[in-house]
């Protein structure tokens, strides 16, 4: 099986300065509702073509520099390969690494999802907008679980 890797979300924020509304790291519970909630938007993007909802979950700052056009074209290989992801919604996530705060105030979420025949590993990033988290990087990769 071919491997499929999309990400997008993360334009000039790499250069901006960081968050100032949490410094604290979310519970693990909560954590799981901020990345289920992304992870199945986008894959409810990527299998109607209307990238509207995604786009306006988004930090307002990333929202400001990119349309839902922009968000289709990055995910182009998932929507392509009809690839549906939405059985992670019966399955609990797996750290890879423990959940923190960069520097820019970014909640750094790494992990899979132990799915089969393909697993979902995921890279996400978050910031504090509008008062919640919100996603500012959504990396994906569906692919065999022995391959790396």
């Amino acid at each position: 099986m071919r491997s499929y890797l999309c990400w997008a979300i993360m334009g000039a924020l790499l250069l901006a300065g960081p968050a100032r509304a949490e410094n604290t790291v979310p519970s693990a519970e909560f954590q799981e509702i901020l990345i289920k909630t992304s992870l199945l938007t986008l894959n409810d993007a990527n299998l109607t073509g209307n990238y509207a909802v995604l786009h306006a979950k988004l930090a307002k700052v990333f929202r400001d520099q990119i349309t839902p056009d922009g968000l289709k074209k990055g995910f182009k290989p998932f929507a392509d390969q009809k690839v549906d992801f939405g059985l992670i919604s019966a399955k609990p996530p797996i750290a890879s690494v423990e959940a923190k705060i960069d520097n820019r105030g970014a909640l750094l979420l790494r992990g899979y999802f132990d799915t089969a025949p393909s697993r979902v590993t995921y890279e996400l990033d978050f910031l504090p907008s509008e008062g919640l988290w919100k996603p500012i990087m959504l990396n994906v990769r569906v692919k065999p679980p022995n391959e790396k």
